[in-house]
């Protein structure tokens, strides 16, 4: 088959671009053909990316050209959304007909905050788009991350408008239970919501951390306000066992977050890594005892959950959104209530002092992660789910003619 991506950043940057470039590769080496239409480039991998999309189309000032020049160019079989908020785009998109999937990573479609959770309080939102986000949330008013002031002001019609949009597509992709029941909440067709988890590659066979004394605590991810590095350096500074823990990953909250590990007096306990490449993150495997998962917004699955199952790692996260799909209380790892830092403190201490029963969660881990995310089987899936996508359209456009 002929799949177009169609994603809103070029390069390596967070979970979205890794499924992006991780799927998309491995499709290209089951002979299907492979196209992209994306926005500007991250700095990050670019080369790689190079590689695994050898068709390529920029959508430069005009989003609808762009759309109808890449289908005409390339003639996809199916195209596959991933992150695109661009209306143009989604709207020629629909208007072509051509068979359509959207990959849902997080809250962007339907939230005007685009991560579900109050910015103020930092309690999570359970409610469908309506015109509460503007007079009870205030969310039509966000940070501006681009140049200019400080804040932007987002339209709660134009949310709208794009929820009706994606409405139109062939096949919504989810990636766990609870990212369904809310596409469902904001009026989408049960029957077109499919849950595909982004299943990570397998981790290297036999690998297996020494769970030495060295007591390494691992975080691993975006520092951004929402993935609550802040709360994950307040319940270190409880902790009562001696401990390492390595900060690996980038983001506009790492600042505030190392002034406050300062603080907290753990600047010789907390090292912040910086950005590190995929495949060198088993090193720091190899000597972890306790993956934290610190997530404070309602995160759709935490891909970086199933990646560390697959070195019989053990986590410890907060009850927050898709997290409950894989991870099991008390099974293979502990899922803390939310924003609970005595009690996440607590956790992490009790893993540490119990290296017995941390190996025992972290091969239950494993356990759980090879049999009920299969790589092979997630790709197999979306390689159904393309090829159903594209007959039914295909089927569709003939009972018209």
């Amino acid at each position: 088959m002929k799949i177009l991506y169609v994603h809103e950043r070029f390069g390596a940057l967070a979970g979205a671009e890794a499924n992006v470039s991780i799927v998309a590769g491995e499709l290209g080496s089951r002979g299907h053909t492979i196209g992209i239409l994306h926005g500007p480039g991250t700095g990050k991998n670019e080369e790689g990316w190079n590689a695994i999309f050898p068709h390529k189309f920029a959508i430069g000032g005009d989003g609808a050209a762009a759309v109808r020049h890449a289908l005409a160019t390339f003639q996809p079989d199916a195209v596959y959304v991933h992150k695109m908020a661009d209306l143009k785009v989604i709207s020629a998109l629909v208007k072509s007909g051509v068979p359509l999937v959207r990959m849902v990573h997080d809250h962007d479609i339907y939230c005007m905050r685009s991560y579900k959770y109050n910015y103020f309080n930092r309690e999570i939102c359970t409610r469908a788009a309506s015109l509460y986000c503007v007079y009870g949330c205030l969310a039509c008013v966000v940070k501006n991350t681009g140049a200019g002031l400080p804040l932007k002001y987002v339209s709660y019609r134009r949310k709208k408008h794009e929820i009706t949009l994606n409405h139109r597509f062939d096949k919504m992709c989810v990636v766990t239970r609870f990212m369904r029941d809310e596409l469902i909440k904001n009026g989408f067709d049960p029957l077109k919501i499919e849950i595909h988890p982004p299943v990570p590659r397998p981790g290297e066979a036999g690998l297996r951390s020494t769970f030495s004394d060295r007591n390494l605590i691992i975080y691993a991810g975006q520092i951004i306000r929402g993935k609550g590095v802040d709360i994950l350096l307040q319940a270190l500074a409880k902790m009562k066992q001696n401990f390492e823990c390595i900060i690996l990953g980038d983001g506009n909250h790492k600042a505030e977050c190392e002034r406050l590990s300062s603080e907290l007096g753990l600047t010789d306990r907390v090292k912040f890594k910086g950005f590190i490449p995929q495949d060198e993150l088993k090193a720091y495997y190899r000597e972890c005892s306790v993956v934290a998962l610190s997530s404070v917004w309602p995160e759709p699955i935490a891909t970086i959950g199933l990646e560390v199952m697959r070195y019989a790692l053990p986590v410890v996260a907060f009850d927050a959104g898709g997290i409950k799909d894989w991870l099991i209380d008390g099974h293979n790892g502990y899922l803390v209530p939310w924003m609970d830092v005595n009690a996440f403190a607590g956790r992490m201490d009790q893993l540490l002092a119990d290296k017995a029963l941390a190996k025992q969660m972290g091969e239950a881990g494993l356990e759980l992660v090879s049999k009920n995310y299969d790589f092979e089987g997630y790709l197999a899936g979306l390689e159904d789910l393309f090829a159903r996508v594209a007959a039914g359209k295909k089927s569709s456009t003939l009972q018209a003619a």
